[in-house]
């Protein structure tokens, strides 16, 4: 029995002392850490490491091990020569004789580990090399190696994750991100391939597909910002305000005011920008996702990382696709960007949350001007109940969501302007993200007037943040004029007012629609008298904004014939009937019985606007806005790839 302990105890310490057996790339690994030059005793050791014919490799785990190869070797060369030159890097990496056809290779590879049946981790590490391979700089129209990706395209194998549910769920977000970036190399200097193809992409399957990652990402936004304002109403600091009163408001919402996710925004708007036929997937209903409890894989905690910028968890992505409940309010992808957008432009302070905003603004620019999205966007028959969130203000309660009518799509599109135009009058004047939100109101009204749209909205919410709006601008005149043209921004809501006084008749829902909007001119008649005080006085002097001022002088040449037409009427009626103070009613039964003798002068061109551009005049904002991009993506992929134990277990079963 002893004899057998002792060799039993002796097999145990012989088996002690073997040393765990490494795979051949982990050694190979060790070896160069070593302080000897590896190539001394091997001629063939960098050769053999780096060879890129491994991917063609039937055994799994060697396709691996090159894939995660290549990415360290990609970013370290790349960290260690950040000012060299790109064709240095490419010589450095591959020799630039031989770069065309190893990068021919390598993207042949990919390509068919892309679109095969295969391990989908072995799909997440290919696209995590291209992310790899697109970011390594942060400008990446200066990343020389993506020639080559243009080149020899992958554009149809990132159709193909799209298109196929299964694969969608597992790498549609890092395809979506990385098909934006691509998008976006050297857009403005050459052909880029992603582009051309990306703008006739007309299969069903594979927008839509595009469609819900996108949607998945800012629904995914959208539960974890309600979530984190819920737990601030009801923790200790809800309580706090509540005894003092309304003066933390502001602190309370800064702390929920969290980053957006640029990278997914961005693909939106390529998709919105440069197809067409992605327009209809913006109406495409889906159950509503606050309305459903999915479970959510944690994220990591370190490092910390903004809300919405992680891919959601594969779990969540699959109750986008449910079949529809009769019983349950669906929504579309639009009502999750408006919901979105509503979240991040309640808070422009910072340079980030600005270019959000802006962003947002710019795909909402392009959906106004397109024929298709105006018409599901006015369509009656399509009705929803959009619940914006709504900035913390302390002359306003926050609206009950119960009490949500179910209107058109456009009344949701505009209530998110109204929102924007009353909550950001501040010092630090967002004068280009007002700009950009007068527009996009004159674009829908255009389309309005010239397919006769009576929209049942409450118009007088509009009229009474503009007027509010332009006394704003009176009222920080000086402060102002030392940044901005302000006079831009009055010339667009005056002409505002213009469209609703010459051609109302053709959209407003009702006659007494039209009455209300001379009772709110002729009301606010003191605004608009400053407002020409103010031009009149500018356009006068020699100054820098005489042209400008003037112009809206000129502009205001009809609202002053309203003013000056009715207010003596009103008050000879006042006199005769020896009242004080009208009612709204007697106001507008004068308005109503002085019509006929009102003139007003045509003006031309209050239905026309000039299309967006992008290339002449947001290029400077596109290149910042992808850098910024490229940078937190190779962030990011630093924190989210695949543990060596995970992909070591599933492959280490295959023979």
């Amino acid at each position: 029995m002893a004899q057998v302990e002792k060799r039993g105890g002796l097999l145990r310490k012989s088996s002690a002392s073997k040393k765990p057996l490494k795979e051949k790339v982990v050694l190979m690994y060790d070896e160069i850490f070593m302080t000897e030059d590896p190539s001394k005793c091997s001629p063939r050791f960098w050769e053999e490491l780096f060879l890129m014919k491994a991917l063609g490799e039937e055994h799994p785990i060697r396709v691996v091990n090159a894939l995660q190869t290549l990415c360290a070797l990609i970013r370290g060369v790349h960290q260690k020569n950040k000012s060299t030159s790109g064709f240095d890097i490419i010589n450095m990496l591959m020799g630039f004789d031989k770069a065309e056809l190893c990068m021919k290779n390598l993207m042949e590879s990919l390509d068919s580990l892309l679109c095969a049946e295969g391990s989908e981790s072995l799909k997440s590490l290919c696209l995590k090399l291209l992310l790899c391979l697109v970011t390594v700089t942060d400008n990446i129209s200066q990343n020389t190696i993506l020639e080559y990706v243009m080149i020899n395209s992958i554009f149809e194998a990132i159709l193909q994750i799209l298109s196929h549910p299964p694969s969608r769920r597992e790498h549609g977000y890092d395809a979506v991100v990385l098909l934006a970036l691509l998008v976006n190399y050297r857009k403005y200097e050459s052909v880029n391939p992603y582009i051309v193809k990306l703008s006739i992409v007309d299969d069903e399957a594979t927008l839509n597909g595009m469609g819900l990652v996108i949607a998945q990402a800012l629904s995914e936004y959208n539960r974890q910002y309600k979530d984190k304002e819920e737990e601030h109403q009801s923790g200790f600091f809800s309580a706090l305000t509540n005894m003092v009163g309304s003066m933390f408001i502001a602190d309370a919402h800064e702390k929920i005011s969290v980053q957006t996710n640029e990278a997914i925004l961005l693909a939106l708007y390529e998709a919105v920008h440069l197809n067409r036929n992605f327009i209809t997937v913006l109406a495409q209903s889906h159950p509503e996702m606050g309305l459903v409890t999915t479970p959510v894989s944690p994220a990591p905690t370190t490092p910390a990382t903004p809300l919405g910028t992680t891919p959601p968890s594969s779990d969540v992505i699959s109750s986008v696709e449910l079949p529809l409940d009769a019983d349950v309010q669906t929504s579309n992808l639009l009502i999750t960007f408006l919901k979105y957008s509503s979240i991040v432009m309640q808070d422009t302070k910072d340079e980030h949350r600005l270019h959000s905003g802006k962003l947002c603004l710019i795909i909402l620019t392009c959906i106004a001007e397109d024929q298709y999205a105006n018409a599901f966007l006015h369509d009656d028959n399509m009705n929803f109940r959009v619940n914006l969130h709504r900035m913390p203000m302390r002359h306003r309660k926050k609206a009950a969501d119960k009490n949500l009518p179910c209107r058109p799509l456009v009344c949701a599109v505009l209530d998110l302007m109204v929102e924007f135009i009353v909550t950001h009058m501040m010092k630090e004047f967002p004068m280009d993200l007002y700009v950009r939100c007068i527009q996009v109101v004159h674009k829908l009204l255009c389309y309005q007037k010239k397919c006769r749209v009576r929209l049942h909205y409450t118009w007088r919410e509009l009229w009474s943040a503009l007027i509010n709006l332009l006394k704003f601008l009176m009222s920080n005149e000086t402060v102002l004029l030392a940044k901005h043209n302000i006079f831009t921004l009055a010339l667009m809501i005056v002409n505002l007012f213009n469209m609703f006084i010459t051609y109302g008749d053709t959209f407003l829902p009702t006659p007494s629609s039209y009455d209300e909007l001379y009772y709110e001119i002729i009301r606010m008649h003191q605004s608009f008298d400053n407002l020409y005080s103010m031009v009149l006085r500018l356009s006068t002097n020699a100054g820098q904004w005489k042209e400008a001022a003037s112009k809206v002088t000129h502009a205001l040449v009809n609202i002053r014939a309203i003013i000056n037409h009715f207010n003596p009427k009103i008050e000879s009626y006042a006199a005769v009937n020896h009242i004080s103070q009208l009612s709204e009613e007697q106001v507008l039964e004068v308005v109503r019985a002085n019509y006929d003798t009102l003139t007003l002068k045509l003006q031309d061109g209050l239905d026309q606007y000039e299309r967006y551009s992008e290339q002449h005049k947001e290029a400077a904002f596109f290149k910042e806005l992808v850098r910024s991009i490229s940078t937190n993506v190779r962030r990011n992929l630093a924190f989210h790839t695949l543990s060596q134990e995970v992909l070591l277990k599933e492959f280490s079963t295959i023979s």
